[in-house]
């Protein structure tokens, strides 16, 4: 299963370590990404997402009605 945000759609980056003699190797820069229940009181039901820390950032701050409903609307969520 691939390491992408549910909610948010963030991914890994690719882009350059930097050596100090300037020498440039490519690496990826990885996304903060945890497993976590929640629970949906308008579904009246739990949902296991892997949501990155912004994501759960956001939750805290919005809501998770709003943060699936925002999801869905931008194409992340379809369930």
């Amino acid at each position: 299963m691939s390491r992408v945000c549910d909610l948010t759609g963030k991914r890994a980056m690719v882009g350059n370590h930097v050596s100090f003699s300037n020498k440039k190797n490519k690496r990826k820069f990885s996304v903060n990404l945890t497993k976590k229940r929640f629970y949906i009181p308008e579904e009246d039901k739990w949902v296991t997402l892997k949501v990155s820390t912004s994501a759960l950032k956001n939750i805290n701050k919005k809501g998770i009605s709003a943060v699936i409903k925002e999801a869905r609307e931008n194409g992340f969520l379809t369930k």
